[in-house]
């Protein structure tokens, strides 16, 4: 008794991370469409072409952009911080299908987790490095 007996349910997940943004992708097989937050990827991402260019990335490097349906779920950050979540899921995802996509995906950057984010406020500053002004008398 396999637990995946037909092809058709078949889902390869993937998290992305990037500053406060968390994109937790989910690929099918299908026909390449886009799903973010239940409306099509162009109109989510405002039809910036950088954008789903950046989302896109690890599909387009492996020819496998008409392959699977991406659906996301996305959360926190701004747009450029959810796009590059939404990559780093979907190239996690593409490695769990098949791990010989791992050395192709990291010979490309895809598979870093880019770690900077907001740095803390500190005590006694008005940011995290921004001093009060200073009053020599």
């Amino acid at each position: 008794m396999s637990n995946i007996s037909n092809n058709e349910n078949v889902n390869y997940l993937g998290t992305g991370r990037r500053k406060t943004s968390i994109a937790r992708v989910k690929l099918i097989p299908g026909s390449g469409k886009l799903i973010i937050n239940g409306l099509p990827g162009e109109s989510y991402l405002q039809f910036s072409a950088n954008y789903l260019r950046i989302s896109y990335a690890p599909l387009t490097i492996l020819g496998l952009s008409n392959e699977y349906d991406i659906h996301v779920k996305a959360e926190g950050g701004g747009l450029t911080g959810q796009a590059d979540a939404i990559r780093l899921g979907i190239a996690r995802a593409l490695c769990i299908i098949n791990p010989d996509n791992r050395t192709t995906l990291k010979s490309e950057g895809l598979l870093s987790r880019d770690a900077r984010i907001k740095e803390r406020k500190k005590y006694g500053l008005r940011k995290a490095r921004k001093a009060p002004q200073y009053s020599k008398r």
